[in-house]
């Protein structure tokens, strides 16, 4: 059984940093792809970005250049580094893990973006 848990949501201001964590538990090996999708009230769910096991790591062009993605395998845990914050990066943010046939997501994180 594999569980992931978020945290580091909040409410920040425009042009703000928000870095938020998922720590996964259980049988998970570092060969997992780990991605941070997110949320908004009405929409539908969209990825952010995704990590490989091997460290590479893709974007969505709406967070490119602004949000990055990093793990550390020895902990299970995965970063999402945000910075230059927008009103519409406002969502709930859920870490997911993905390997074959195999997928697991946390149960999200509110972030809101607000002055």
């Amino acid at each position: 059984q594999v569980q992931l848990v978020e945290s580091g949501g909040g409410l920040v201001q425009p042009g703000g940093s928000l870095r938020l964590s998922c720590v996964a538990s259980g049988s998970i090996s570092s060969s997992y792809a780990m991605g941070w999708y997110r949320q908004a009230p009405g929409k539908q769910r969209e990825l952010v970005g995704v990590i490989s096991g091997g460290g590479s790591a893709s974007y969505a062009e709406s967070v490119k250049g602004r949000f990055t993605i990093s793990r550390d395998n020895a902990k299970k845990t995965v970063y999402l580094q945000m910075n230059s914050m927008k009103p519409e990066d406002t969502a709930v943010y859920y870490c997911n893990a993905a390997l074959m046939w195999y997928e697991y997501w946390g149960q999200g994180t509110q972030v809101t973006v607000s002055s």
